[in-house]
């Protein structure tokens, strides 16, 4: 974490006071002292690893988002379309799980697939006409 190794900095190399750095960082006293003391890297959170009531339905949600994604702009249901069509099959959970749901999973096929929100980037033909790369757009 980069801020255990500006605390270490500021308090071994610049020689800065603990309450100094406390006002710095806002953090307590007892919290400084302690990433001082401590040979962590950095501090260590528990993540809970607890399901979800939207995993029942990730599966329709993300064949849903993938059907969404090919159509026209216009003709795409909203992230709360999406939401209330879940509520009528029986999903109890809040707008704002479903709408991180899509989020995350907008996220992922862009980055596997390496395309910008147009198309995809390919490399052009050496033709005569030819521009180094160009954009083409995917439909």
């Amino acid at each position: 974490m980069a801020l255990l190794s500006v605390i270490r900095r500021w308090h071994f190399r610049e020689h800065l006071s603990i309450r100094e750095i406390c006002r710095r960082t806002g953090l307590s006293r007892n919290t400084i002292r302690k990433y001082l003391r401590s040979d962590a890297v950095e501090p260590a959170f528990k993540v809970l690893d607890r399901p979800s009531r939207l995993d029942r339905f990730a599966d329709r949600l993300s064949g849903w988002l993938k059907t969404e994604a090919n159509k026209p702009r216009k003709q795409k249901r909203t992230v709360l379309q999406l939401h209330a069509d879940l509520v009528s099959l029986g999903y109890c959970g809040s707008y704002n799980r479903v709408a991180a749901f899509a989020r995350e999973w907008k996220a992922d096929p862009q980055r596997e697939m390496n395309t910008t929100g147009r198309g995809t980037l390919a490399q052009a033909s050496s033709g005569r006409n030819a521009t180094a790369a160009r954009l083409r757009r995917t439909a």
